[in-house]
C-alpha cells in the first residue's frame, strides 16, 4: 500500500512536471540571443504562426531576396505550400503558382528548398559559404534576426560597403538595401542609425516586411510548432483524466484493506 501511494504521488508530480515543461516550451523563444555586438539595440518582434498572409509574404521575400545565397534544406516546396495555405478551394496545392513565384531551384514539389549557389562559389565571393537558414531562427532567436536585418549601415571600410550593429564586421552584403535604403551610424545611443537615402519602402513598411520574413523563418525552424501545441493540450487533458481514474481505482481497490 505504501508503494502504491508512492507511485500515485510520483505520477502526480510527473504530470505536473510535464505540464510545466510543455508550457515553458510553448512560451520560450527559439533560442537565447547571443553575440549582439557592442551596444547593439535588440528589438522585440511579435511572432504569429497562424497569420498565413504574413507567412506567405515572408516566403515571397525570402525566395526573391535571400534564396540566391541561402537555402532551406529541411523544408520542401509541397510542405511549404500546404502549411502556408497556398492551395485551391479543394485543398490542392497550387503547383503552377509555386513554380512561378517561389521555385527558382528544383523541378519537383517534393524537392527541398536549396540555393543555386555552390559552396565553392560562396567561399570565393564571401570568404565563407553562406549558411543554410533552416534553423537560424532557433539558433539565433527571432528578436536577433529582426534586429539584425534592420541594422545595416554604410561603412566604406567593409568589402560590401556596409556593416551591421548587431553583427559587427558582417561578411554579408545588405541584400535588402533597395527596400530599406541606406543608413549611417550616429552617436545617439537612442537612435544609433539614421536613414539618409530612402528605399522603395517607408521605414514602417520595411519593418513590417522584416517582421514577415522573420515570422516565416521561425515557421521554417519548426513547421510543426502549432500542431505540437494543439496535440500537447490534448495529451495533458488525457493524462489529467487518466490520473483521476487511476486515483479512484486506487481508492476502490484499497477501501477494504
Amino acid at each position: 500500500m505504501i508503494l502504491l501511494k508512492f507511485m500515485m504521488s510520483t505520477m502526480g508530480v510527473v504530470i505536473l512536471g510535464v505540464m510545466m515543461t510543455v508550457r515553458a516550451w510553448a512560451d520560450m523563444p527559439a533560442a537565447h540571443v547571443q553575440d549582439h555586438g557592442e551596444n547593439a539595440p535588440i528589438s522585440t518582434v511579435s511572432i504569429d504562426l497562424t497569420d498565413l498572409p504574413a507567412l506567405q509574404r515572408g516566403a515571397q521575400l525570402f525566395m526573391n531576396h535571400c534564396s540566391g545565397c541561402h537555402g532551406l534544406k529541411y523544408e520542401r516546396y509541397e510542405t511549404l505550400a500546404k502549411d502556408l495555405g497556398i492551395v485551391d478551394i479543394d485543398g490542392k496545392v497550387l503547383e503552377d503558382l509555386i513554380k512561378k513565384d517561389l521555385m527558382f531551384v528544383g523541378e519537383k514539389m517534393s524537392d527541398p528548398i536549396r540555393t543555386a549557389m555552390t559552396k565553392e562559389d560562396g567561399a570565393n565571393w564571401f570568404g565563407v559559404a553562406p549558411p543554410d537558414l533552416s534553423l537560424v531562427a532557433r539558433s539565433r532567436g527571432a528578436d536577433w534576426l529582426y534586429s539584425y536585418l534592420r541594422s545595416f549601415y554604410r561603412d566604406e571600410k567593409r568589402p560590401w560597403g556596409v556593416n551591421n550593429l548587431v553583427f559587427p564586421d558582417v561578411g554579408m552584403p545588405h541584400v535588402l538595401l533597395e527596400l530599406q535604403g541606406m543608413q549611417v551610424k550616429t552617436d545617439d545611443h537612442n537612435a544609433p542609425l539614421k536613414l539618409i537615402h530612402p528605399g522603395q519602402l517607408t521605414p514602417a513598411q520595411y519593418d513590417q516586411a522584416i517582421h514577415d520574413l522573420v515570422n516565416f523563418l521561425v515557421y521554417v525552424g519548426e513547421p510543426m510548432q502549432e500542431t505540437r501545441k494543439r496535440v500537447g493540450v490534448w495529451v495533458l487533458l488525457f493524462l489529467g483524466v487518466f490520473f483521476i481514474f487511476a486515483l479512484l481505482l486506487k481508492k476502490e481497490y484499497w477501501k477494504d484493506v
